[in-house]
């Protein structure tokens, strides 16, 4: 069977964005390229790889059982102007989503760009307790913490990519917020997605912001 890369047209002017990356990645990937337009039945067996735009991912993100890349309402050329940016990946150093972790180093090796480790973080609940601000030496103490995790969970990938560049990035921010800074610069933000029925809060906010594609990768 052949491996494909399927560019979903939903019949907005944000179509032409849709298809022109979906068609750079399948030349990047040596992969063969197909455009589905909306009514058309989906037919995704054979797919590697599904482009559609961000605004609705209602009811798509779900069935598809490969990483599907949304692609924001930004000008073309903002798309298109970043050759050799860096890809961001939001990973939970403590449950990393090892489906997403494998896609997010695949691409930055085939692309021979960094990999940005972004792991977001907060304050223990007994932060909340305490009368004053949080203490400087606590927020550091607590912050190393978060940093030693997000090395030990990024290890394995580390030994198995050796060549692939990655900074390790510890936020003090909620999930969406730390992506989306990342994304002015990025030419991917790869997020997994569980099996929950519907794109999630920190899901939606991101696609509301993020200002590059955004892979969501199924766990």
């Amino acid at each position: 069977m052949e491996r494909v890369i399927v560019a979903r047209v939903q019949g907005s002017t944000h179509h032409e964005s849709v298809v022109r990356w979906a068609r750079q990645e399948a030349t990047r990937r040596g992969l063969a390229f197909r455009v589905v337009h909306d009514g058309q039945p989906d037919d995704l067996t054979d797919a590697q790889l599904v482009v559609t735009g961000a605004r609705d991912p209602d009811g798509f993100i779900i069935p598809a059982a490969c990483p599907v890349v949304l692609i924001p309402e930004v000008p073309a050329t903002q798309l298109s102007a970043r050759p050799g940016a860096e890809i961001v990946l939001g990973v939970d150093a403590r449950e990393p989503a090892r489906a997403a972790v494998d896609f997010a180093f695949d691409t930055a090796r085939a692309r021979g760009v960094r990999l940005r480790a972004v792991h977001a973080w907060r304050f223990p609940s007994c932060a909340a307790e305490l009368p004053f601000a949080v203490p400087e030496e606590d927020r550091a103490a607590w912050e190393d913490h978060e940093v030693q995790l997000l090395a030990d969970a990024l290890r394995p990938w580390r030994e198995k990519h050796s060549d692939v560049h990655v900074l390790e990035d510890v936020r003090l921010l909620p999930p969406a917020q730390a992506l989306s800074r990342r994304s002015a610069s990025a030419g991917l933000v790869v997020v997994g997605r569980g099996s929950q029925r519907e794109p999630g809060p920190t899901l939606r906010a991101l696609l509301t912001e993020a200002l590059c594609p955004v892979a969501v990768v199924p766990t």
